[in-house]
């Protein structure tokens, strides 16, 4: 695992334990190993716990295990004692002055979590063409969402996958140009830059994916997803629109392939909390904040409670239906102020 050496605390053998969880029984018993070397050796995680007045020896399964508020990245250093991180990824500050930042020691850890949940749902990054619309976080350094990209790219081979920023006249014609030649293409790209696209270049894709990710960024107005996925539907004669949900705090990704229906790697798993009540959770089917807990989060902390809001499915998936504005956040805030 490039990147820093483990720690005395961090052994080897536990940067392997998230790509061997095969079912719920694996994935609990990782969660509660994680949850008590995070309540013993992350001074955040700990102190967060100690607000709460939380025994750590009293959490027994994983649905108890307490989230920490994804703001604590904001002006806390959240990374277990004893680890020095060689890469920090940064959030691009949309929802406030303060940006986020991720320090990860072992950005090998990233780079396989990320090609082995991709791999696992669309084939090896070298069964496609892959292309990437990200205005706005390639404007800026530290994001997470364009390691990830230009990583793919480089394991894609294909000499015409590649980046792309502002010159959508150069993007249609390779994506005319695969067409064309029946190449299998990846288009991965931010909201308001593929209403972009669409609007300037709409053309019939048989042989692209379409997978939109992140937000609008303050370019355009936010739309559903339900409308932003007609009109790229409309514009490209698709018949589903894929994306990705992931999170500069995150080292790990849910993939959709359609409707908006998100599924999480064997070593992720979302939750879903009330939105009055956080230490609450709700059932499937019923809108509530979005918990995640990420097993590849070894280094900062697996146990993240986002500022969306979405609804779990009966089959395991969840789909995210939007944020939380201040005021509701209010709950959380007050434990963490």
């Amino acid at each position: 695992m490039n990147g820093a050496a483990p720690s005395p605390i961090v052994p080897p053998a536990l940067l392997e334990k998230p790509f061997q969880v095969d079912g719920p029984e694996a994935f609990s018993a990782l969660a509660l190993e994680l949850f008590m070397l995070h309540a013993t050796h992350n001074a955040v995680y700990r102190e967060y716990l100690q607000a709460l007045t939380i025994d750590p020896g009293t959490i027994t399964t994983v649905e108890r295990i307490p989230c920490l508020p994804i703001g604590l990245f904001r002006n806390r250093r959240v990374l277990l004692v004893g680890l020095e991180a060689s890469l920090q990824f940064t959030s691009s500050g949309t929802t406030g002055p303060v940006t986020s930042t991720h320090h990860v020691p072992w950005p090998g850890l990233y780079e396989r979590s990320f090609l082995t949940s991709f791999s696992a749902e669309y084939g090896r990054p070298a069964r496609w063409r892959i292309l990437a619309l990200l205005p706005a976080y390639m404007e800026r350094p530290g994001s997470s969402l364009v390691y990830m990209a230009e990583k793919l790219i480089a394991e894609s081979g294909d000499k015409r996958s590649g980046t792309f920023l502002h010159d959508l006249e150069a993007l249609a014609e390779l994506l005319r140009d695969g067409e064309a030649n029946g190449t299998q293409t990846l288009l991965l790209g931010v909201p308001f830059a593929l209403l972009d696209l669409a609007e300037k270049h709409p053309m019939p894709l048989k042989h692209t994916v379409i997978m939109e990710t992140g937000g609008m960024k303050g370019r355009r107005p936010e739309m559903v997803r339900e409308e932003l996925h007609r009109v790229l539907k409309d514009a490209f004669s698709v018949d589903h629109v894929h994306s990705e949900y992931g999170m500069t705090e995150l080292l790990s990704q849910a993939w959709s392939q359609g409707e908006g229906a998100y599924r999480c790697p064997p070593w992720m798993r979302v939750l879903t909390r009330d939105v009055n009540d956080p230490f609450t959770r709700v059932a499937e089917g019923r809108t509530g904040g979005i918990d995640v807990i990420d097993l590849c989060n070894i280094a900062s902390c697996p146990f993240i409670s986002t500022q969306d809001l979405g609804r779990m499915h009966a089959d395991g998936s969840f789909e995210v239906l939007g944020r939380f504005d201040n005021s509701d956040l209010r709950g959380c805030n007050l434990l963490v102020e």
